[in-house]
């Protein structure tokens, strides 16, 4: 829900911030989500002054331009190259200053004003036309001003152009009494003790009472209250500026007076109000009912809707208008041709529009009210403050007196308070005279008080309000939560700073993030062959976990490794010709540490092979390869652990080659190719790549948190380098020499997009194709610094890792 800060001005004074309001606000129960400014005119107008025309005179190398100077306030002079016919001393103008950007009528990009030179003429801004702020469509002159403002003053002073504020509340469904300005207003005036100013209707008067509509309530559970009006010879038009700008802040489309008017009671007010034609209404009778089940009605959205039997509807004789405090119809609604109109303000039961909305899946500002609870007290007033205002713009008169059925008065809920209870729920007691002050300020009545405690009368219109704990809890968000302080005895109730790691929760996460890149999970026994282990280069055998009273000699130790039970997924899938497979499992290993110690260890173990993506007509059909696999297993660190990692060389007989991920001092992971005499074992002929992560290691560095910051204004730049280096020379190793301190904070990432072995360079050479993404979050960088920063590397690669750059 959005409220404007300029809308709610007009009912309670506010002195403070932006952002001292949205902490009110959500302190009170009114959470703010989002804090945006509108503009009043688009751009905003900065550096849009008044000035005066002090001299001028012709272009000298331009028949149709002039050569002014222009006072802009505290003596600033600026010489100003002005094209318009009608420019002349003594004038006050509107002055765009250099670096102002202007969003002319009718185009959605602006263009900001340069310093320049016209014709051999110095020209430091622009004398403005209505057309070039923005304003209108006039291009003949400039804008001449008749005022006394002071030169210099912003233009949007004159034009009385104000921007605004809009607070983004996520609206708790349990409050209905915040779902307008003025509802906003009323949290601000007990959180703020102010006062609220409702708009004033005492100048309301009937002017005639031609209009012969009836009202008929027929279901008083549907709709308890039901208020309506009649005005007539309405003119309908445009709404003026006033009326748009409340309307446009807060996301509404302007459509005309009669109908904006009725949104801006909604949006000031929470109550909604629906307009009618009143020459539609066939019969002169409106009857508040249900219709048959399946009976057709066709909204203003133009689709045809079966109704249900407990669909409230408004009706004519001769069959329904509207969905009740739902959705209009399509033949009784206000256009451009209607006179006259018969205003609705009802009361309409929340549950009857909860389920109607439901049923139909319509999600209406009127529905959102009505189903939430609005203030059955207030039907009237809001029909006064519309019809007012219906009247000032669309020049009608109201003809008709105030209907109003009301048979059963809906009365205030009554709650029976305790000071004990007061004091127990909210941990602290508060001074008596405080507590009746702050229900007082919510509108809530205090009456027969007592020693023990007293009864609260809280309006209908406070819907949440109907226990002891509920007014507990109003008390308790107005006095203020920050002034609340734990007592010294309370010891189990406290948020620990450093949460219990969750391994369950955690595996859960790592799980997801694997199947949505493609990968399936296995759960495979634990007890293995020993034999899997015996003259394989892999786990040690000396170290296995012996079974005593083992079931058959295949299950004979605990596995040391996921990998070889991972393995034999791999080979019954591949005999079953399933060859492209991305495997993983989450799984306890255990190592002999001597004849009486043993360790249990959780792991990850992932496994690829074949092809990385099914054959396609539009795409490639490439097998997996090491990076694959590594980028996976790297992405899954991150997700975890923030604690920096590096990568060395893999030296296991198990693998032909791979890497190990190192962290604080710690190997996390281990990636490779499997060598054939593994995959061997298990009759496997194509190549299998295999990651282990050591999981419980993972989580003694889990990250608990994290920062954010702001991105920066600046732009990112991109330089490219071959390099022909020493095939022993590593990535990580050139990632060392880019991690000096004289590249910190500019060097944002590095990264190889090609690679190169082969007959145009020598032997034990090989080629890298790195790119550098360089950014400073201070300043824009020039080509100058850009080049310093790329010679220093270039240096640095030479020196210490013997790398020839290729130009």
């Amino acid at each position: 829900m959005k409220i404007s800060l300029n809308w709610l001005k007009a009912y309670i004074e506010i002195n403070e911030s932006p952002e001292e309001i949205a902490h009110i606000l959500t302190m009170t129960g009114l959470e703010v989500e989002g804090i945006e400014t509108v503009e009043a005119v688009k751009g905003g107008w900065n550096g849009v002054v008044i000035g005066e025309v002090l001299e001028c005179s012709k272009h000298p190398n331009a028949d149709k331009l002039s050569v002014t100077r222009v006072d802009v306030g505290n003596g600033e002079l600026l010489p100003i190259v002005c094209g318009a016919p009608n420019v002349a001393v003594g004038q006050k103008v509107v002055v765009a200053r250099v670096g102002t950007t202007l969003f002319p009528t009718g185009s959605d990009a602006g263009f900001k004003i340069k310093k320049a030179k016209i014709r051999g003429e110095l020209s430091e801004g622009m004398i403005c036309a209505e057309d070039e702020l923005g304003l209108g469509t006039g291009h003949d002159g400039i804008m001449v001003l008749d005022t006394n403002l002071p030169n210099g003053t912003a233009a949007k002073e004159y034009f009385e152009l104000e921007d605004d504020v809009v607070f983004e509340i996520g609206l708790t469904p349990n409050r209905a009494d915040g779902t307008s300005h003025i509802g906003v207003a009323r949290d601000l005036k007990a959180a703020l003790d102010r006062s609220v100013s409702w708009p004033d209707v005492s100048d309301f008067s009937i002017d005639n009472t031609s209009s012969k509509i009836s009202v008929r309530v027929e279901d008083t559970v549907g709709c308890p209250r039901y208020s309506g009006i009649s005005i007539s010879n309405v003119t309908i038009k445009d709404s003026p500026d006033w009326l748009k700008t409340r309307l446009l802040a807060i996301g509404q489309t302007p459509i005309n007076n009669v109908v904006d008017v009725t949104n801006f009671i909604l949006h000031e007010l929470g109550q909604p109000l629906h307009g009618f034609d009143a020459d539609k209404i066939r019969g002169g009778n409106v009857i508040v009912k249900t219709l048959p089940k399946d009976s057709k009605f066709v909204t203003l959205d133009e689709r045809e809707r079966k109704l249900y039997d407990t669909d409230l509807m408004i009706c004519d004789e001769q069959g329904g208008m509207c969905i009740a405090g739902v959705f209009g119809g399509t033949e009784s609604g206000v256009t451009e041709n209607t006179k006259n109109i018969f205003l609705e303000s009802a009361y309409f039961s929340p549950d009857y529009i909860r389920k109607t909305s439901l049923l139909h899946d319509l999600k209406t500002d009127s529905a959102f009210r009505f189903e939430r609870g609005t203030d059955p007290l207030n039907t009237v007033y809001a029909l006064k403050r519309a019809a007012m205002l219906i009247k000032q713009l669309s020049g009608g008169k109201i003809s008709s007196d105030i209907i109003d059925i009301y048979p059963e008065q809906i009365k205030p809920f009554r709650v029976k308070m305790k000071y004990k209870n007061i004091d127990r729920l909210i941990g602290k007691s508060i001074d008596r005279n405080s507590v009746f002050k702050i229900l007082s300020s919510l509108d809530i009545q205090v009456k027969d008080e007592n020693e023990t405690g007293f009864l609260a009368v809280v309006p209908p219109y406070r819907v949440d309000v109907t226990r002891e704990a509920d007014v507990i809890e109003d008390i308790l968000r107005i006095y203020g939560y920050d002034n609340i302080r734990p007592g010294a005895t309370l010891s189990s109730d406290y948020l620990a700073d450093f949460p219990k790691i969750n391994p369950e929760t955690n595996q859960f996460k790592a799980s997801n993030l694997l199947v949505d890149n493609g990968f399936f999970e296995i759960n495979t026994n634990s007890l293995t062959k020993p034999a899997y282990t015996e003259n394989t280069g892999g786990p040690d055998a000396d170290k296995n976990v012996q079974i005593l009273n083992k079931l058959s000699e295949d299950l004979g130790v605990l596995r040391q490794s996921l990998l070889f039970s991972g393995l034999e997924v791999l080979a019954h899938n591949i005999n079953r010709k399933q060859k492209d497979l991305k495997l993983f499992e989450f799984g306890s290993v255990y190592k002999k540490i001597d004849e009486i110690k043993y360790l249990e260890n959780s792991c990850l173990g992932i496994w690829v092979t074949g092809q990385n993506q099914k054959e396609s007509w539009f795409s490639e059909n490439k097998p997996i390869e090491f990076h694959d696999l590594s980028s996976m297993v790297l992405k899954l660190i991150k997700k975890f652990s923030n604690a920096p990692y590096k990568s060395v060389p893999l030296e296991e007989d198990m693998f032909q080659y791979g890497l190990s991920i190192v962290q604080n001092g710690d190997q996390r992971a281990k990636i490779g190719l499997l060598n054939k005499k593994i995959t061997g074992q298990l009759a496997i002929e194509q190549d299998v790549f295999y990651a282990e992560i050591d999981f419980d290691g993972l989580l003694l560095s889990i990250k608990t948190g994290f920062n954010v910051e702001e991105i920066s204004k600046f732009p990112e730049v991109r330089r490219d380098l071959s390099l022909v280096i020493d095939k022993s020379v590593t990535f990580e190793q050139i990632k060392q020499v880019t991690e000096d301190r004289e590249f910190a904070g500019i060097l944002k990432n590095i990264n190889v997009f090609d690679y190169y072995v082969g007959e145009k360079i020598e032997k034990d050479k090989k080629a890298y194709a790195l790119s550098f993404i360089l950014q400073d979050n201070t300043k824009t960088l020039t080509d100058r610094m850009i080049d310093k920063i790329m010679n220093r590397l270039m240096k640095k690669f030479e020196l210490n890792l013997g790398a020839v750059i290729r130009q």
